[in-house]
């Protein structure tokens, strides 16, 4: 969707807070879609078939399809300066009451909730400074049933990939129908501990039908998808032909005596938006490369 028209940024986060809410990517309904047509064991295809249905509705009602609508996750890229935090913070607290959102941030000590999503180091916000003519702002929404599967392993270069690939599937099949599968399987391998686990969870970022342009990746990526969808875990983990609906594979360098790899699922719900801001339009979307 294109605005003609500059919007005020905090408008256009408070637009792609609501598309991530009410809307699924057409990619993740194509696959869910295609899933449905696949899958032999009834049970799965009954939560195949609610899955679906709840889709339609939240986008009709223009309401959360989740009712853990989780923490917001930001990445902005391009042109910016420091302003653009304050616009995404009042963007977030008017849309906890606007959409609205379950207020989800509370301090880990005292666990005191404000009610706005916000608090300290809230809300998380990565930047990505290009020399780009432009200002992209994009959005993961990060419901617990999957942020608390995330995993990280700093595996001996020796294991090789066949222990990353290890790693990644017993990742996914430990954590069982907590996710909410059928998931959406973020791999970060290589960096430092923590661009690592970061890595893992922009994966989530990218739509399914990006083609991976670097073969030994895409390769990965598929082995790792085949591999997974022959467990039997399954939708909601009740057992099935489809756990996941695609995996994505982010790497970088990494110290010569190292192998990091971390894993972040997204549900089925994996909720994503991004905008484009330019001195012209405004272009909105719901997934990025980043």
């Amino acid at each position: 969707m294109v605005v003609k028209l500059p919007e005020p940024v905090k408008n256009v986060v408070e637009n792609i807070i609501r598309l991530a809410n009410t809307k699924l990517p057409a990619d993740i309904v194509w696959a869910l879609e295609a899933a449905a047509g696949w899958e032999t064991n009834p049970a799965a295809a009954a939560q195949l078939g609610a899955i679906l249905e709840n889709v339609k509705k939240a986008e009709v009602l223009a309401r959360p399809m989740c009712q853990d609508t989780g923490i917001p996750i930001f990445w902005v890229r391009g042109r910016f300066d420091h302003s653009i935090a304050d616009d995404i913070a009042r963007a977030v607290r008017e849309s906890t009451e606007g959409i609205p959102m379950r207020p989800n941030t509370v301090d880990p000590i005292s666990r005191r909730n404000n009610g706005d999503n916000l608090g300290e180091g809230m809300p998380c916000i990565h930047y990505i400074p290009t020399a780009d003519d432009f200002t992209e702002v994009s959005v993961l929404l990060k419901g617990a049933g999957t942020e608390n599967m995330t995993r990280l392993r700093m595996l001996d270069p020796a294991d090789g990939m066949e222990g990353v690939k290890r790693f990644v599937v017993d990742s996914v099949l430990e954590a069982g129908g907590r996710p909410c599968p059928p998931s959406i399987v973020g791999v970060g391998i290589g960096g430092t501990s923590d661009d690592c686990v970061a890595m893992a969870k922009r994966a989530l970022m990218e739509p399914l039908d990006f083609m991976e342009p670097e073969r030994g990746i895409s390769d990965l990526e598929e082995e790792l998808f085949v591999r997974l969808n022959s467990s039997g875990l399954g939708p909601m983990g009740l057992g099935g032909d489809t756990t996941v609906l695609g995996v994505k594979v982010r790497k970088a360098a990494c110290h010569t005596a190292s192998l990091p790899v971390a894993v972040n699922i997204g549900c089925w719900a994996t909720r994503r938006a991004s905008a484009r801001i330019t001195d012209s339009d405004v272009v909105y979307s719901q997934g990025a490369r980043l």
